[in-house]
């Protein structure tokens, strides 16, 4: 039996397999920041395709938390009813549903606000970033408040879970690294203190609603001195102590030069994501490259992970997973109507 295409349960959620579509922001919504129906077709496809989770595209608690003009949000309540729309089709094919509630800080590419990060130290100095505003106290707290409301947003519109993007340099991870926070308050300087952001935020989201909750994170930043796969483990444990359900995997992203970074290659991330679920006793997903059906039942008999994320691979081929059922002889996987095509 195949383990990528078998069930998993994840606290009250019972996923009809491992295969994951992970967050790819798709630069397609308007000003508005709304659901469009390139959306609808885009998420639908990949659930009429047997994904198991989709994992929608980062979704900005603010409108200066967008990566760029074009991303969608969760900041106001207009946002609900096309979110709504896109669970729904999500969940007419069997798929289940989270949407990554993120915040750009520092990289945000916005030309109508000032973005913001824990200290102000620009990304790139480069066109098209800015040199952000460091946040006070006050402005923490409000940040903190917005991606509250966004989970209860995300509740609202019927979304099975939310994941929250601390990875990849944008706001939440910029707390957690010691080259891009350089605070000297309750939110910086040692360790505890870095990760005060993310852990406050995880924590309330859970209180405040009743959805499971991933988080994303940079297990490595692939820079010297700055955050380490040590520093994801310890951090992993907090949070799962917290009650955060799943641990994303992946790295990078904090810096335009990464000097320790790796060869591309295909798994090259999946170890982090071996190392956290080790350590910290944490189910997490593993991502990098990952084309094959093989490379997942791979990672998932050594125990890599729990989840496979297929991010370019659903891009090119929303049937996917069609395609590995067919190879297991598991045709009863297959969409139906699709069935002669295989």
């Amino acid at each position: 039996m195949s383990r990528l295409l078998s069930a998993y349960r994840l606290g009250e959620l019972t996923l009809k397999n491992r295969v994951v579509m992970p967050p790819m922001c798709m630069y397609k919504a308007d000003i508005d920041a709304c659901v469009n129906d390139f959306h609808l077709a885009h998420y639908a496809a990949r659930a009429i395709g047997g994904v198991g989770l989709i994992i929608v595209e980062a979704t900005a608690v603010e409108p200066r938390g967008r990566i760029s003009m074009h991303d969608l949000g969760l900041w106001d309540d207009a946002h609900i009813s096309g979110h709504a729309a896109l669970v729904k089709q999500c969940h007419a094919y069997g798929a289940k549903a989270a949407v990554q509630l993120a915040h750009a800080g520092r990289k945000s590419t916005c030309a109508v606000s000032i973005p913001v990060a824990p200290s102000a130290l620009v990304f790139s100095p480069n066109a098209p970033f800015q040199r952000p505003h460091a946040l006070s106290l006050d402005e923490i707290a409000e940040i903190k408040a917005r991606f509250v409301q966004a989970a209860l947003r995300a509740e609202k519109a019927g979304y099975d879970m939310v994941e929250l993007h601390a990875a990849h340099g944008y706001l939440l991870f910029e707390f957690l690294s010691p080259l891009s926070n350089t605070r000297s308050d309750a939110y910086g300087g040692s360790f505890e203190k870095r990760c005060t952001m993310v852990c406050e935020i995880a924590q309330a989201i859970l209180q405040a609603t009743r959805l499971e909750l991933i988080v994303r994170l940079s297990a490595e930043e692939w820079v010297q001195g700055g955050w380490t796969i040590r520093d994801s483990e310890a951090l992993a444990q907090k949070l799962a102590s917290i009650g955060v359900s799943m641990i994303h995997v992946s790295a990078g992203g904090n810096h335009e030069i990464q000097p320790l970074m790796p060869n591309l290659a295909p798994l090259y991330q999946a170890a982090y994501a071996k190392e956290i679920r080790t350590k910290a006793s944490i189910p997490t997903i593993a991502v990098g490259l990952i084309t094959r059906a093989e490379e997942g039942e791979m990672l998932l008999e050594e125990g890599f992970c729990d989840l496979v994320a297929y991010g370019r691979e659903l891009l090119r081929n929303p049937n996917f997973l069609f395609y590995a059922a067919k190879a297991q002889g598991e045709t009863s996987l297959i969409e139906p109507s699709y069935l002669r095509a295989f």
